[in-house]
């Protein structure tokens, strides 16, 4: 017989807890004298479907008299009153009740109970809740949504799907990382990304898990939702919870697709002809000659395009398989995976291997344990060479390579480019050789492992101990052939270790007397990571064939080094919820946290929070508001926190040096040039206010919440005086504020024979920084290069963090230069001119998420925005205006730049005198809208064909990146070369490896 899916959903043992807990309450507020006969009752407990429910509970009212069914939905239960009344239930369907009436056989038939079912269930930190039932901001992504987007991480699932959170590509290469901020940036020096927890352990690095093994993520973004993650949620937290086991029969579920990946574009460069046109142009403004004679023109050859020669149509392969079971007692999941994707770059690619198993077993009604256990291996071959400039990295060579030189010799060796034209730049890199002859190929292995015992020594009683270990080891080989243009063969290799402990031990109490509800939880938890890498390097191989693996063989083996780091969290924890009549609802959380990183005196800080939450539908006044089916109003406010400092960062650290003295080498310590101060916890405290609100029996729901966010405390470095002996010093001081609104609107727009569900989501932050120690500027990095020198990035008080400085340009003076305003006033331009030329944060991000579903067909739209946000286009200033060394450049450059006849072109005269600054010329609109993902899937018919041994089959088409819409000039809006957790530098766009589109087919199993 085939199983009602929706019986299965709720036969976790937690929610049966839950379930028979509330029955005996239930019984236990109403109880009655029952001194009627009584007599042995038994019988059968099944759904609608005729399928029998084991499990079920069955509970004589008004008594605590109750027992659970067996496999077969059968129950037989002694002393029971002939005029009492049985009550019926199950997690999922309707309670019923059945008259005793001095019966001795009473079978039950339970129905699907629609209501229940859609009340949903997020993971909150240390337990779970109904969404309904929520007082904070928590936003969640389900298991159905995951599936629709082809990625290598967990973080590319996330883009555009949950309110406030912005995931940001660093890098298109396969199995780069993504920068995620939520409700925008707090710290300066300390960590901006989220906390990840993975079945409620936090972890260092989520990608492990492949996004198949993924039953739902929560967002938890508000501080009264964070707190309880105490020093570790001021960024905000995402929760993973993998795939459990169910009781009923045995469910395998096969998850495969195949795709390719291709350029989202190609840039419109010059051909041959234009290449030596513009290098005699350039040459006459210069030296008044060419350097290309009529002779060169008469003999060319076809243009080489490299573009064509270094991308590629590139194949993605995913394949999932997932086995689940168990019965009342015992539950199980087994699951293994297996990612291959190749780069769009040739000899580039990405696999990750994943083994995950769990195990979920009663052994009595007193005690439960779960095991989990995963194993991942990830590889890949990088070609991800971020930066550079002329020529002189391989994302800008791939299509700034001369197209009049090939990349061979006769011989078959490799040409340098700088050989063949004198004014070539001397790094210039011959981009197919780079592709063949650079290996850097890395692995990492991770193994995580976690058990659980639960007790409920009474009813509604709960305590958990756990624990958790996640070991990572991870292996960088980096080699460069002796085939490669003046190579001597190159090798070095990165090796580290990372190991993660921790543990959660918890008390957790649930009762309810009467209209009154709520629920107790304290505990402690436990964190120790330590990181030890590893590097050596050599140069100088007689042969290629061992590559890294004979260092020894070196010519000139390069100086080994190591490093150590540890650090600890020692936490204390408790939340108090509370619910009368399921209108008010509470919430109150407070964890003590300390760290290791910190000075003595210092170690601990203590975060609170508060959330209250009023459901105004539960009203006597709103009972005639027929088309309002929920209305909640949420208020929550809370602290918490950010380390914002290193292992050690606390410590007068001794860092080695080595001289020379009379001929021989001595090694000795030298104290560093940052004194160490005495710091604490960067703290972030939250307002939110919110509201919930469904109309037309929840047809249509909307979610808005507005925040203010202050992070005090900031860590930030300091300058000494000199004759202290230390330049600078690191200090508390410092506050940056985030306010903003978030919209969410689900609506069912059709639910007949055709169904169509349609979301959105839209998020406007605004980020200032309010103080900074003394006032003064703090500047990103310093980008030296070639053609510009100068910081991008500043954080200035009463700006938005981040913002783009520099000048202002004032078009051409009379011989085709670049001018720049004078904005002080005073003759020539100096730092002084300097001002806000761009924002890198975003005005609002956005999606709109569209479900149609007819017969067996369905159609998925998944669109994806971002609003108002500035990009510094470093990439563009190296290849369309650094002029005279040897790179090819955009057409448009050639058609369109000044000449006397032309003094209000798009570029300068093209000449290698040119000079340039950090300037509103490179900012670029960042915005854009794009088609993220778009599916048609058919479900099989598998009953009309006949077809008994799959429970479903379904086959797909999708699409990814399809289509974008924006201004923006170079690959893809969608980039921030330099970011990362810690990062000042923010919307930068500096020859990342580009993103792509590709299109996909599949095919999902059930049996």
């Amino acid at each position: 017989m085939k199983t009602n899916c929706v019986t299965k959903d709720f036969r976790h043992p937690a929610l049966k807890v839950w379930a028979v807990m509330i029955l005996i309450l239930f019984g236990s507020l109403f109880c009655t004298d029952l001194l009627a006969q009584t007599i042995n009752v038994s019988g059968v407990v099944s759904a609608s479907s005729g399928e029998a429910l084991p499990g079920a509970y069955v509970i004589v009212k008004g008594t605590t008299i109750g027992i659970m069914t067996d496999n077969d939905g059968k129950y037989s239960l002694a002393n029971v009153p002939s005029t009492g009344t049985l009550v019926f239930s199950f997690l999922g369907m309707k309670t019923l009740e059945i008259n005793v009436e001095g019966r001795t056989n009473i079978d039950a038939t339970l129905e699907d109970d629609a209501v229940f079912l859609s009340e949903e269930i997020v993971v909150i930190g240390y337990g779970t809740m109904k969404k309904k039932d929520l007082t904070g901001s928590v936003s969640s992504v389900k298991a159905e949504k995951i599936a629709e987007v082809t990625g290598t991480t967990i973080a590319q699932t996330l883009q555009g799907r949950a309110a406030g959170v912005i995931v940001q590509q660093n890098s298109g290469a396969p199995g780069a990382t993504l920068q995620i901020r939520i409700r925008g940036n707090n710290s300066i020096r300390g960590d901006n990304e989220p906390l990840w927890v993975i079945d409620g352990f936090p972890v260092s690095n989520a990608n492990m898990i492949n996004t198949a093994d993924i039953e739902s993520i929560d967002i938890l973004k508000d501080a009264s939702a964070t707190a309880i993650y105490g020093s570790r949620g001021a960024n905000g937290v995402v929760i993973v919870t993998t795939k459990r086991g169910k009781a009923g029969k045995t469910t395998v579920t096969y998850d495969g697709s195949f795709g390719i990946q291709t350029l989202r574009k190609k840039f419109d460069m010059m051909n041959a002809e234009e290449y030596m046109t513009l290098t005699n142009i350039q040459y006459n403004n210069d030296f008044g000659i060419d350097y290309f004679t009529q002779n060169d023109f008469d003999n060319l050859e076809e243009s080489v395009d490299w573009q064509d020669m270094i991308y590629r149509k590139a194949k993605v392969h995913d394949h999932a398989i997932n086995i689940t079971g168990g019965n009342d007692k015992t539950k199980f999941s087994l699951g293994g995976s297996y990612f291959d994707q190749e780069g769009i770059i040739k000899n580039s690619e990405f696999k990750r291997i994943s083994v995950r198993n769990s195990i979920d077993h009663n052994i009595s009604k007193y005690f439960n344990v779960s095991f989990n256990a995963l194993l991942t291996r990830t590889s890949c071959n990088d070609k991800d060479d971020v930066g550079g400039q002329r020529g002189g990295n391989l994302q800008q060579a791939s299509f700034a390579a001369p197209p009049t030189i090939g990349p061979y010799n006769e011989d078959g060796t490799y040409k340098r480019f700088p050989e063949e034209y004198t004014f070539v730049a001397s790094g210039f890199v011959n981009p197919l050789a780079y592709v063949n002859e650079t290996n850097d190929k890395w692995f990492r292995n991770r193994v995580m492992s976690n058990i659980a015992l639960n007790i409920k020594p009474i009813d509604g009683l709960v305590i958990m101990f756990s624990g958790n270990v996640l070991n990572t080891d991870y292996r960088r080989d980096y080699y460069q052939t002796s085939k490669y243009p003046n190579s001597p063969g190159r090798a070095l290799i990165t090796a580290t270790q990372v190991l993660e402990l921790s543990s959660s031990n918890t008390i957790t109490y649930n009762k309810a007397i009467r209209d009154h509800s709520f629920s107790i939880m304290a505990g402690s938890t436990y964190e120790y990571l330590r990181n030890t890498p590893f590097t050596m390097s050599g140069e100088g191989y007689v042969n290629d064939i061992l590559e890294t693996y004979d260092l020894g063989s070196a010519a000139v083996p390069g100086i080994a080094s190591s490093s150590y780091a540890d650090w600890k969290i020692l936490s204390f924890l408790s939340r108090f919820n509370y619910n009368y009549k399921d209108k008010y609802l509470a919430t109150f959380t407070v964890r003590a946290d300390g760290s290791s990183r910190f000075s003595e005196g210092d170690k601990w800080g203590t975060f609170p929070s508060a959330a209250l939450a009023w459901r105004v539908s539960k009203e006597s006044f709103m009972e005639d508001i027929d088309f309002i089916s929920n209305f909640k109003l949420r208020l929550g406010y809370g602290e918490t926190g950010n380390p914002g400092v290193s292992a050690y960062g606390t410590l007068n650290m001794l860092t080695g040096e080595s001289g020379v003295w009379d001929k021989t080498t001595y090694t000795g310590y030298n104290p560093g040039s940052v004194y160490p101060g005495k710091l604490k916890w960067e703290t972030t405290t939250q307002t939110n206010a919110g509201i919930d609100i469904g109309f037309f029996d929840d047809r249509l729901n909307l979610s808005a919440d507005y925040y203010v966010k202050n992070t005090t405390d900031l860590l930030s470095i300091v300058d000494l005086a000199m004759s202290s002996g230390y330049t600078s010093t690191v200090q508390n001081n410092g506050k940056i504020r985030n306010r903003g609104f978030e919209f969410q609107v689900d609506a069912v727009v059709c639910d007949k024979a055709f169904k169509w569900n349609l979301s959105g989501n839209i998020s406007f932050n605004r980020n200032e920084v309010v103080e900074l120690a003394d006032g003064k500027d703090i500047s990103g990095t310093y980008y030296s290069l070639a053609w510009m020198g100068d910081y991008i990035n500043l954080i200035r008080e009463g700006e938005p963090f981040g913002v783009f400085y520099g000048y202002m340009e004032d078009g051409y003076d009379e011989n085709g230069k670049i001018k720049y305003k004078d904005l002080d006033g005073i003759e020539g331009i100096t730092d002084a001119d300097k001002t806000v030329i761009g924002n890198p944060n975003p005005d609002f991000i956005y999606s709109i998420d569209s479900k149609m579903t007819y017969k067996n067909f369905t159609l998925s739209v998944f669109f994806q925005g971002v609003q108002g946000n500035d990009i510094y286009c470093l990439s563009m200033g190296s290849t369309n205006y650094d002029y005279g060394w040897g790179m090819n450049t955009f057409r448009e450059v050639l058609t369109d730049h000044w000449t006397p006849e032309n003094t209000d072109a798009k570029y300068p005269i093209i000449s290698t005198t040119n000079t340039y600054q950090v300037s509103d010329r490179f900012v670029y609109d960042g915005s854009y809208l794009r088609l993220k993902n778009i599916e048609l899937s058919y479900s099989v018919p598998l009953e009309k064909l006949g077809i008994n041994w799959s429970e479903k089959c379904q086959v797909y088409a999708s699409g990814q990146n399809l289509l974008t819409i924006t201004s923006y000039p170079w690959w893809d809006p969608d980039v921030n070369s330099r970011g990362s957790g810690t990062s000042v530098n923010q919307g930068i766009d500096h020859f990342s490896y580009p993103t792509y589109k590709s299109v996909t087919f599949g095919l999902r199993l059930a049996f």
